[in-house]
């Protein structure tokens, strides 16, 4: 195939987009792959679509390489199932709803479990028709309400999403290795460099759980890594529980005056000050930080909750959330604080010369977790609900007891792996896929039952299987690009071949047109820049630059001397060869 320039559905741009943040965002835009529709949602050029493509390729052929078949569900779907499984009320302002003139209510699908459940029900009733691995390339849709990074993090996409079905934990265990195993190569040939970490499952349930996270620097995750092997997402580390302490020797919790305290730097200060220690300084690490939270709930309903960490700590905001998802958190207003007159802002803390402040079956009545690190026995400064004081020796066990730990405090370089292989280190990445053991929970809410071998009905066990196929190619151009464009790899790349006619006269268009045929006519795709008039040679130079295919063949002045250029884009080559041996040359180039 021959793509000639001066018909090409491309113009390529000398600046960048304005809403750009990410390289592979403005060279996506500027090369002339994609443009913008609306926040969040893009078109795909001729060339984008092609580079698509090629992922999409990759992605099919090792799903059906272990037995997966392809199916593919609409992306307008109803309303009940969701509701069977409460989905529609737990993705709250997530997916888009919709009404047809009847007034029945619709939903643009933002995942399919339960129409690949319900399709399998509805086909299958026996052991014998298990396992079955099923998956489907279709566009998703979900209200993100913060797009950002062109094609990284939009409202459509597109999803590979794959389930298997099986009659039992031996046989999911199974088929979750071999999707594992499948998204292995996937990568491999998609040439990122990637790491396999432990994840949450959040709102889509189930047990084990692993991401597949492309490391990127202007990735949105935060994954830890040690020296031992140990990988997690953030949201999925567990930290290591101190041994309770004995506090038979602590001196009795006393309130303190400390005015003009109302942050952990300020209290920090004052306690060495006025409280001095015979032992060490005063470190926001002996405080205990409580916050407070407003939880909204699916249906609906609100709760406050009061979370406890050590004040050397923020709250993760993305580590909280995961922990109580579908569940919306935001910080309590100054209004909301004001319903709850036994807490002072500035001086929260869990209880006071006996009073227990925080605490389901507190005089808030305020549901109190905190991080695993208070433990029994340890001691804390915090506030005393009052003015202007603190309390000094509070004891966890002994003067107050919370309702539960949660996983919400930041993670930081150092910190202890949870299986004790080192010190942690943090880096960035941006989840390209993600592999769960669904187990039953979409079966059971949707009545997906088969006939065992002994004739009695058994639920069927799921696993669940995504890669984001769009966001692959915005992850490959962050990976390969230089300061003048892209930088294909050949198994993605739109064209083999980028041959660009550089000068004027017909003898000189007149070779490039045949070297072009020569190396279609070879089963190479060929990208010709065939713009005559004002189009100068030093435009279609950077525009081959820009656009990125891996070899460029340029027709220019050499002609005269019987030589053309080879260029290879990624190394920067350039190799001067005969005419007649050019067709050659390039097959050798590209073929390798």
């Amino acid at each position: 195939m021959i793509l000639r320039m001066s018909q090409l559905f491309v113009r390529t741009l000398r600046d960048d987009p304005a809403d750009a943040e990410v390289p592979s965002h403005r060279l996506l835009v500027r090369a002339g792959y994609i443009r913008r529709a609306a926040p969040g949602i893009y078109t795909w050029l001729p060339l984008g679509l092609r580079v698509y493509r090629k992922v999409e390729q990759i992605v099919r052929d090792e799903m059906d390489v272990i037995g997966a078949q392809e199916l593919q569900f609409p992306a307008l779907l109803p309303k009940e199932p969701y509701e069977a499984t409460n989905r529609w009320t737990e993705y709250g302002d997530g997916i888009f709803r919709l009404q047809d003139r009847k007034g029945a209510d619709y939903l643009l699908g933002p995942t399919h479990e339960e129409m690949f459940t319900l399709t399998v029900k509805d086909l299958y009733s026996s052991y014998k028709d298990l396992p079955v691995w099923l998956y489907q390339i279709q566009t998703k849709y979900r209200d993100e309400a913060r797009p950002r990074a062109g094609l990284m993090r939009g409202r459509e996409f597109v999803m590979k999403d794959s389930y298997s079905f099986d009659i039992d934990d031996a046989g999911l265990e199974r088929s979750y290795e071999a999707h594992r195993s499948a998204y292995v190569r996937i990568f491999d040939r998609l040439g990122f460099d990637y790491a396999i970490v432990k994840a949450t499952s959040g709102a889509m349930g189930g047990s084990r759980s692993e991401e597949f996270l492309a490391r990127l620097d202007v990735g949105e995750d935060t994954y830890v890594r040690s020296p031992g092997g140990y990988a997690a997402n953030v949201e999925a580390v567990t930290t290591p529980a101190p041994d309770p302490l004995p506090y038979d020797d602590v001196p009795a919790a006393h309130a303190e005056d400390t005015p003009a305290t109302p942050t952990i730097a300020t209290l920090v200060d004052h306690l060495n000050e006025a409280h001095p220690r015979e032992d060490r300084p005063w470190t926001a690490a002996d405080t205990l930080k409580n916050v407070l939270l407003m939880l909204t709930h699916p249906d609906g309903t609100r709760e406050p909750l009061a979370v406890g960490l050590p004040g050397d700590r923020e709250v993760d905001q993305k580590r909280l959330e995961g922990q109580l998802e579908p569940i919306e958190v935001a910080p309590m207003t100054d209004e909301e604080l004001k319903e709850h007159p036994a807490l002072v802002k500035g001086y929260i803390g869990p209880a006071h010369e006996g009073r227990t402040i925080l605490g389901e079956e507190s005089e808030s009545g305020i549901r109190y977790l905190v991080d695993p690190r208070v433990v029994t026995g340890t001691r804390w400064v915090t506030g005393a609900n009052v003015e202007g004081q603190h309390v000094i020796d509070l004891v966890a066990g002994r003067d107050f007891t919370p309702d539960g730990t949660i996983e919400a405090a930041e993670v930081r370089a150092g910190d202890p792996a949870p299986d004790g292989s080192g010190p942690l280190e943090l880096a960035r990445g941006i989840e390209m896929g993600h592999v769960f053991q669904l187990g039953r929970k979409y079966a059971e809410a949707l009545g997906l039952k088969v006939l065992d071998e002994n004739g009695k009905l058994v639920t069927v066990t799921m696993g669940s299987y995504g890669i984001g196929v769009s966001r692959a190619v915005p992850v490959i151009a962050e990976y390969n690009h230089d300061d003048a464009g892209l930088v294909w790899p050949r198994e993605v790349a739109p064209a083999d071949v980028h041959v660009v006619a550089a000068g004027k006269g017909e003898e000189l268009f007149a070779a490039a047109e045949r070297i072009s045929t020569e190396l279609s006519a070879a089963g190479l795709d060929v990208v010709y820049d065939d713009r005559a008039g004002k189009v100068s040679p030093g435009v279609k130079f950077k525009d081959a630059e820009l656009i990125g295919i891996p070899t460029i063949v340029v027709v220019g002045k050499g002609l005269a001397d019987g030589v053309v250029e080879i260029k290879d884009r990624r190394s920067g080559e350039r190799e001067e060869v005969a005419v007649d041996a050019v067709v050659e040359r390039t097959l050798a180039a590209v073929r390798g």
